[in-house]
């Protein structure tokens, strides 16, 4: 991608966002049609494909404020920046409100041809300003890098101690000269389809084997039945404390039924499948493991696969090869022209990595989780 001659180049000026449209033609959605199209070169630049971008009409919804959340949104704009070809720039910063009252979760992108213009550091103090105006003195980001580096001295390392990002890449000098540390490395993965059909089955069976009579499992798209919505709750809830986050704080975020509808409604609103299987406790009757694939509505050849989890007291069972192969099988005769799907974990995640990698998942990049905490 050809950087913009900075001797030609507009001046630019950052402003915020207007408030997020309802409506595809509004007139104010050339803010986020401009930051969608600068996050599409941005993906691109970064991984020569363009499947975790989300176009316009995916991420519109996921902007708009919930009684969970809310976030704010800046553009970088070259001249009068009155249409989407004047974006070159943007950032978003995230304040949870039920919970971690003193994080904001933010990111910065700028347009690939627009680099090396002092856009970015712009972008930053103005997340920063909002963070500190709220009250939020821990500030989490996150910076996409592929290929892993190898190890070497151009390569940093969280103290985990496991994974890798390359210390001279401009995100993380940008985020080196702000105060943020490196905290953690999560692997991104993907998985080429139809895969190693023959493993797969292999794998299912030999879990289904390990996990007996004592559970089962139950596969479900979109329409999650209304009597399991609490015992989903608590996976949801046990994602914030059960899974690995190196130094990054994170206290427990709960979840309850509610929370649960209102995060259906804001996936089916950005026009993205809900594929679940869960795995039951037969004894009890209470649901134990849970793992789901955020799957496109457009016929697009690729789903993501998100949440995996299995309650402490129920592990060394199988459990979560058992609910990601029967999930996988329901999506491929969901989805038969399906091409892949991707997938992020924390590289020191050693036991959810080991199942990805057994079912054939192939690392694809990472990415970097940085934290700041500032004075209150």
């Amino acid at each position: 991608m050809t950087p913009i001659d900075a001797s030609t180049a507009r001046p630019w000026t950052v402003r915020p966002a207007p408030p997020v449209p309802d409506a595809l033609d509004h007139p104010d959605v050339w803010a986020y049609a401009g930051l969608t199209e600068v996050s599409r070169r941005a993906t691109a630049a970064v991984w020569g494909w363009t499947d975790t971008w989300a176009p316009l009409a995916v991420r519109l919804p996921m902007l708009r404020p919930s009684p969970y959340g809310e976030t704010a949104v800046w553009v970088a704009v070259e001249g009068d920046g009155r249409s989407a070809d004047d974006v070159v720039g943007y950032a978003s910063v995230h304040l949870p409100l039920t919970a971690n009252e003193t994080t904001a979760v933010h990111g910065v992108v700028v347009d690939p041809r627009h680099e090396g213009r002092g856009i970015g550091a712009a972008l930053l103090a103005r997340v920063h300003e909002h963070a500190a105006a709220h009250g939020r003195t821990v500030l989490q980001a996150f910076s996409p890098h592929a290929p892993e580096p190898p190890a070497g001295p151009d390569a940093l390392e969280p103290p985990t101690g496991s994974g890798r990002v390359p210390r001279h890449d401009r995100a993380v000098r940008l985020a080196h000269r702000h105060g943020y540390a490196l905290e953690q490395v999560a692997r991104a993965s993907v998985l080429e389809l139809p895969g190693d059909t023959a493993r797969l089955a292999r794998l299912r069976d030999e879990a289904r084997a390990r996990a007996g009579a004592e559970y089962r499992t139950h596969t479900w798209l979109d329409d999650l039945p209304a009597g399991r919505l609490d015992d989903l709750a608590v996976l949801w809830t046990r994602m914030s404390t059960d899974t690995p986050h190196g130094a990054v704080e994170q206290a427990e975020d709960p979840w309850d039924a509610v929370r649960v509808r209102e995060h259906l409604d804001r996936l089916r609103a950005s026009h993205q499948h809900v594929l679940m299987t869960v795995a039951e406790h037969v004894a009890s009757g209470r649901l134990v493991a849970f793992s789901w694939l955020q799957v496109p509505t457009a016929p697009v050849p690729f789903a993501f696969q998100e949440d995996t989890l299995v309650l402490r007291e129920h592990r060394g069972h199988a459990l979560g090869m058992l609910v990601k192969t029967v999930n996988l099988d329901a999506f491929t005769a969901m989805r038969p022209d399906a091409l892949r799907i991707h997938t992020w974990n924390a590289q020191e995640n050693a036991h959810m990595l080991a199942i990805n990698v057994a079912m054939g998942f192939r690392p694809s990049g990472v990415s970097a989780v940085w934290q700041r905490t500032a004075p209150a």
